[in-house]
């Protein structure tokens, strides 16, 4: 090798390593959101070619500098729900005379202010008994006396405290707030009960395992779409067989897409990230997969058609741009940011409308982007480099998308879904044993597909307990259709007017 390739070589190698100090110091003190300015001038000349809404990468989006949206002023009446009850309180005069001395009468009263009050839970215990009866008659006939006695509901957990409300909060405290069990046990100590971590933690296990058939009820169902979108995230389960406390495990995720009238998420908790588990998990789906670009999901490719996510491919377009000390959009960058603008405008168009304008406007700014792919000059393993290396071998993926207006152009969905465990995780840290891992996955399937179906996950998850907590222990996939999140609401309903009923009889 000559001096002069010698000295190439050289400054190639500080041009990469220096690009990567300036990317890590980046991610260890910059900004996390991936918004760019709006008012920044494009490369293709037009003000919209900008992506100004934040990713869903599963890390904690901090505030950005960049001039934001004015968002409407919230008023009072669009503070306050309608299911808030009111309260009117008038304040009349003690000493109802006049200053000489006769009588005052009423005459109307005068809005003055008003405030919101908050009324603490509170917790009770409630002791059931039930009644015994003779029958009379039949005593006078044989001399024997014939009791009968009432029969109390199936308890929650047999041998338990635990009730469904109870259940509910704790469940609502953890994975929808993500305020991890330890913390609670202070709570509930303040309000009179002096509860262990152990217990409760056997408590979400047993009442999730009341529920399995119907979170595995909810996994067939999503098998049987025609798209689903999926993602997977690390986690640590300190008790599993042959592992170290501190080896990763995974949860992994898939989920309908936005346009699908049955809205599923569905959590699975793999011991490892290996591409078995994605096929045990997408055992039986026939269709089309939307997810990154991870090799694990090669092995579904005889029975899956796989579609690329274009926010993974501009993930790796905006760290390029943001490497140095001033942000930098390029032009792959911001034909993509073009490209989720086109999306927002007909996210609320019908499958064939969305196909109809991607194969028309799409095609021409892909063409754009494959061409500068395929004639960019970078360094293999520079920023640049990376993202051109990453969306070539995405290209077949990349593209599938114009042809399905179904798909969404990207998974986002998903990695929202995810982005919900990932908030949890940083708070509770871990699971401890395989059993609890499994627990938080059925209760996050529930919660978020409630989300996801716009339904209270509370009120949900209160109709499950309550009412497949009194059926028998194995049921058919038809007795479990009407707990499904997206019948909950005539289920409900149906349950309402059949208590109201047998108040009435």
């Amino acid at each position: 090798m000559t001096l002069e390739e010698q000295v190439e070589a050289l400054t190639k190698k500080v041009q990469e390593q220096a690009e990567i100090i300036d990317y890590l110091t980046k991610k260890l003190y910059g900004q996390k959101s991936e918004k760019v300015d709006p008012n920044q001038l494009s490369l293709l000349d037009k003000d919209e070619g900008v992506f100004i809404e934040p990713e869903q990468t599963g890390e904690d989006n901090k505030p950005t500098q960049v001039q934001q949206k004015k968002k409407a002023k919230k008023t009072r009446k669009s503070i306050i729900g309608s299911n808030v009850p009111v309260k009117e309180t008038v304040i009349g005069l003690t000493d109802k005379l006049c200053p000489n001395g006769h009588g005052l009468v009423s005459v109307g009263k005068k809005f003055q202010r008003e405030e919101i009050h908050y009324r603490p839970a509170k917790l009770y215990l409630e002791k059931f008994y039930t009644k015994t009866y003779k029958c009379p008659e039949c005593e006078l006939i044989d001399g024997l006396a014939h009791l009968i006695q009432s029969k109390v509901p199936q308890p929650l957990i047999p041998h338990s405290l635990a009730s469904v409300s109870l259940i509910t909060e704790i469940i609502h405290k953890k994975f929808e707030l993500g305020v991890p069990l330890y913390r609670q046990l202070q709570d509930w100590k303040r309000q009179g009960i002096d509860l262990s971590e152990t217990t409760i933690t056997n408590w979400i296990i047993k009442t999730s395992q009341i529920v399995e058939p119907l979170y595995q009820q909810i996994h067939e169902e999503l098998l049987s779409h025609r798209y689903l979108q999926g993602d997977e995230t690390p986690m640590e389960v300190l008790n599993e067989p042959g592992k170290l406390a501190k080896s990763k495990s995974f949860m992994w995720v898939m989920r309908s897409v936005t346009h699908e009238a049955k809205q599923g998420v569905f959590y699975s908790y793999g011991t490892s990230r290996a591409s078995s588990f994605a096929a045990s998990l997408y055992n039986g789906f026939t269709g089309i997969l939307q997810c990154d670009g991870y090799s694990g999901y090669n092995i579904l490719d005889d029975s899956v058609t796989r579609d690329g996510c274009w926010a993974h491919a501009r993930r790796k377009f905006y760290d390029d741009a943001n490497k140095g000390t001033k942000f930098k959009a390029t032009l792959p960058l911001n034909l993509i940011d073009e490209m989720f603008q086109l999306e927002r405008k007909w996210q609320h168009l019908s499958p064939r409308a969305r196909r109809r304008r991607r194969r028309c406007y799409q095609r021409k700014i892909l063409k754009k982007f494959w061409h500068y792919i395929d004639t960019a000059d970078a360094l293999p393993k520079s920023r640049l480099g990376k993202a051109i290396t990453y969306v070539k071998n995405q290209r077949d993926e990349l593209n599938r998308i114009v042809n399905d207006g179904a798909i969404d152009w990207s998974n986002n969905a998903s990695e929202r879904n995810m982005k919900s465990f990932v908030i949890g995780r940083k708070n509770w840290l871990f699971s401890t044993s395989q059993a609890g891992a499994k627990a938080n996955a059925i209760w996050m399937t529930l919660i978020e597909s409630a989300k996801a179906n716009r339904i209270n996950p509370a009120e949900y998850l209160t109709f499950l307990l309550k009412n497949i907590s009194q059926l028998p222990t194995f049921l058919k996939p038809e007795e479990l259709e009407a707990y499904l999140p997206w019948n909950f609401k005539s289920s409900r309903l149906k349950t309402t007017n059949e208590d109201n009923q047998k108040i009435a009889a």
